[in-house]
């Protein structure tokens, strides 16, 4: 028998379909590429550039991106530090499933904690990617695409990451 979170009466069921034979049909492999990093560091625009080069490639991809998934799937989720890691780790449930899929899934969150992107990880040991845009405080707010950094020295915004809540640098990422 086989249980889930709090729930007893949850049983996985299995696809008769299994992860080879879709990456075989696919002709790749599902993977989870995380891209994290500062809000304004670039996440958006590099998920973007390598689906679009995947694309070109043949490869099938799909872009988890941080503020797109606060529209549907985590709209109830606010900014405290449990939402955060909620957000994070139903993203990461997603990002599994899509690579179970064959899809290379492209996640493009801000992940201020590193304890959320390693729970993330440890779902896909060999199928996941961590890239690091590492850009300087001073340069993510000069360039500011949203205008959320003036707000949140305004104190129009609190606990934005960078500015009064952490953001945790990776320690064991790809790139």
């Amino acid at each position: 028998m086989s249980t889930m979170g709090n729930s007893t009466n949850i049983f996985w069921q299995e696809s008769p379909v299994g992860k080879l034979e879709r990456q075989k049909l696919l002709n790749q492999k599902g993977c989870v590429v995380w891209i994290t990093g500062l809000s304004g560091s670039g996440k958006s625009t590099l998920a973007c550039s390598l689906s679009r080069e995947l694309h070109t490639r043949g490869k099938l991809s799909y872009i988890l991106d941080g503020d797109n998934v606060r529209h549907g799937l985590n709209k109830d989720l606010g900014f405290k530090a449990e939402d955060r890691t909620e957000n994070i780790r139903r993203v990461g449930e997603v990002a599994k499933l899509f690579a179970d899929a064959g899809l290379i899934c492209i996640a493009s969150l801000i992940s201020p904690y590193r304890k959320d992107r390693d729970a993330c990880r440890a779902m896909l040991p060999d199928a996941f990617i961590e890239v690091f845009m590492n850009m300087p405080l001073a340069l993510c707010e000069e360039r500011d695409p949203k205008g959320l950094y003036k707000l949140a020295r305004a104190g129009k915004i609190k606990g934005f990451t960078g500015i009064d809540d952490p953001y945790e640098p990776p320690l064991n990422c790809e790139n």
